[in-house]
């Protein structure tokens, strides 16, 4: 199957709804092509994201806050991280989740189980960013998170970094590890930059 089939049968499923009978309406989001040189891998998509077909992004124009935190964090502007030819951004679940009591509800690992690896299986890309506890889970599972975000990883040997998640909600673990902006960004921020000008 060629790629561009493979992401529109993704694209065109329904398996949360038909199968799992969840109440939101399935948006599977795809971003990216072959040639993306960084995947970026990371829980769901948000609402927005959903409906927009844009990863982390708030409108056409804005980025969601934990969009606006990721490009602080690699220090890229928005051209170069929806720049598709750049960043391949996928996730764990490819579609919002819906809500529960305490907010977004958890993806449904039954998504990444069906598509992800497969999705995978596509790319070629220079580095990987697994970006989340869920997503670190599920990629690098039975591993401690904090060690997993101080360590170089391997993804389909290739280089992987582990992200804390860029949401607001995570400013305790960020002001519990205050190495990660001030010493450990700046080894995944140069081997971005790196790919970039290459």
């Amino acid at each position: 199957m060629s790629f561009e089939k493979f992401q529109k049968k993704l694209k065109d499923c329904k398996y949360c709804k038909e199968e799992l009978h969840l109440s939101f309406e399935p948006r599977p989001l795809v971003w990216g092509n072959r040639k993306s040189k960084i995947v970026q891998i990371s829980q769901a998509p948000s609402l927005h994201a959903s409906i927009l077909g844009r990863p982390f992004s708030k409108d056409e124009n804005t980025p969601d806050a934990s969009g606006k935190q990721l490009l602080k964090w690699y220090d890229i502007p928005k051209k170069v991280f929806y720049n598709p030819n750049i960043f391949y951004i996928t996730a764990v679940a490819h579609c919002f989740p819906g809500k529960n009591k305490s907010g977004d509800a958890k993806p449904p690992i039954e998504c990444a189980k069906k598509w992800l690896w497969q999705e995978l299986s596509y790319l070629n890309p220079e580095l990987f960013l697994i970006v989340g506890r869920y997503a670190a889970d599920f990629i690098f599972p039975k591993k401690n998170f904090t060690e997993l975000v101080f360590t170089n990883q391997t993804l389909l040997n290739k280089l992987a970094f582990v992200l804390p998640h860029p949401s607001p909600a995570n400013k305790k673990w960020l002001k519990d590890h205050p190495e990660f902006e001030r010493k450990r960004l700046k080894e995944i921020r140069a081997a971005i930059h790196n790919i970039i000008r290459l």
